[in-house]
């Protein structure tokens, strides 16, 4: 029997993150945004997702037997869904034993977007944004544990904790910056809302990867006396014309609303690495992706300079090059190749690069 959820959003519950296969608890849930709904429908054979958000449909159906991990429905006597939990597969150890960091590894961490989660919350920012209520709703705590949503990119935390990934929540950063300084790696969830000191953290370490779309779109404040947040700048407050609360020129937010994923790509943006997407789902089934997450460089550049170098004008070298750095065009100039070997060879860095290719778009000489 298939188990549905037809409503406005999801909300996952659990403890913790720190247990082996994770639990979603799905009663008195509530609408992420008022232009998104969604509907989860699990059987048997596949897991299936259809989500409205701004007028753009998209529906997703993941054969089960593609999951890298067991996504299983628990309902009550009418077959209505009550909960979702998310564990290893036991004929997958291998796999897994190959994706996984070793325990205590200090390679990479991952930053639960707890921020995030609470603007989410009933009561929350968003009801602001929608006017079922004044500013009192700008000012909201900071959840205990986590209750996460897709907005809270909680697919993806569970995924990169199954596979023994680090983890810190936004308070963490924010109450002590240097944590992030202990990893050689930082990836970014959907971590939206963030605090001063969060983001400058974040954006100063050397090795960042920004795994979703619409990461440090909107500066809040911490109150650890009260134990909450609140909103200071950005996403239309509190001037409508203000987006991105940090002025922060990387910003990414027009892939928020691509959740297929399925033209994934990582791209670099000054020294930063992004994806193309929102892969709160392609993460539970995208071995690829996983695997990229360890790549010294996931955006395939230095391969794809020297793919050019030797193919100069093949239109496929271009396009490769180029969505490197989220650009489009139809030819690069052949000079370019030696500020393409300096990068190879390590003597300009990959953001000097980066700059000169935006140049060349900005002045329409791609094309």
């Amino acid at each position: 029997m298939a188990s549905i959820l037809a409503t406005s959003s999801y909300l996952l519950c659990i403890a913790s993150l720190c247990v082996a296969s994770y639990l979603l608890s799905l009663p008195n849930v509530h609408a992420e945004q008022s232009e998104s709904t969604a509907s989860f429908t699990i059987t048997n054979d596949f897991i299936e997702i259809n989500s409205t958000t701004e007028g753009t449909i998209q529906s997703l159906h993941i054969p089960k037997a593609d999951l890298l991990f067991d996504v299983i429905g628990n309902t009550d006597q009418n077959g209505n869904l009550l909960t979702i939990s998310i564990q290893r597969k036991p004929e997958l150890q291998n796999l897994y034993h190959d994706l996984e960091l070793h325990k205590g590894s200090h390679d990479a961490v991952f930053i639960y977007p707890s921020f995030t989660q609470a603007a989410y919350e009933r009561g929350g920012f968003y009801d602001f944004y929608r006017n079922n209520c004044d500013s009192s709703c700008l000012t909201v705590p900071i959840p205990n544990k986590v209750n996460g949503f897709q907005s809270s990119s909680i697919f993806g935390a569970w995924a990169l904790k199954l596979l023994n990934y680090s983890y810190v929540k936004d308070q963490d950063v924010d109450q002590n910056p240097d944590i992030l300084k202990q990893y050689k790696r930082v990836i970014v969830l959907h971590n939206e809302y963030v605090t001063k000191k969060e983001f400058d953290a974040i954006t100063s370490h050397p090795d960042v990867i920004f795994l979703y779309p619409n990461a440090l779109y909107a500066e809040v404040q911490a109150n650890y006396s009260t134990n909450t947040i609140t909103l200071v700048n950005g996403h239309g407050y509190p001037d409508s014309t203000i987006k991105n609360g940090f002025g922060w020129q990387y910003d990414n937010s027009k892939y928020e609303y691509n959740v297929d994923c399925n033209n994934w790509n990582f791209y670099m943006a000054g020294n930063y690495t992004m994806l193309n997407c929102y892969p709160e789902f392609k993460i539970l089934h995208s071995e690829q992706l996983i695997r990229s997450l360890q790549l010294q460089d996931p955006a395939d550049l230095i391969d794809d300079l020297a793919n050019w170098l030797r193919y100069p004008n093949d239109p496929s070298a271009v396009t490769e090059l180029l969505s490197d750095y989220d650009v489009q065009g139809k030819h690069v100039p052949y000079w370019v190749s030696n500020s393409a070997n300096l990068v190879i060879n390590s003597e300009i860095t990959k953001s000097d690069f980066a700059n000169m290719i935006q140049y060349l778009n900005d002045q329409n000489l791609l094309n």
